[in-house]
């Protein structure tokens, strides 16, 4: 988060909601923080995995939108 604020690259974002290792309000934090250009796709049901291949599949798309 200290660093989000200095940000210029489009990113993606993940956040499990359930996930105890890293809690989705650090998520939030630094997502609400990142200067650059954002997307988050949030997993209510999901612990740390977050969206493992769902996910995959999402940034895959980022990519080919931002990249291609």
């Amino acid at each position: 988060m200290n660093f989000a604020a200095r940000a210029q690259a489009s990113t993606l974002f993940s956040v499990a909601l359930m996930d105890t290792i890293c809690p989705p309000s650090t998520v939030y934090a630094a997502y609400n923080h990142y200067a650059g250009p954002k997307d988050i796709r949030v997993y209510p049901y999901n612990n740390h995995e977050g969206g493992e291949n769902f996910h995959a599949v999402e940034r895959l798309r980022f990519l080919h939108a931002h990249f291609s």
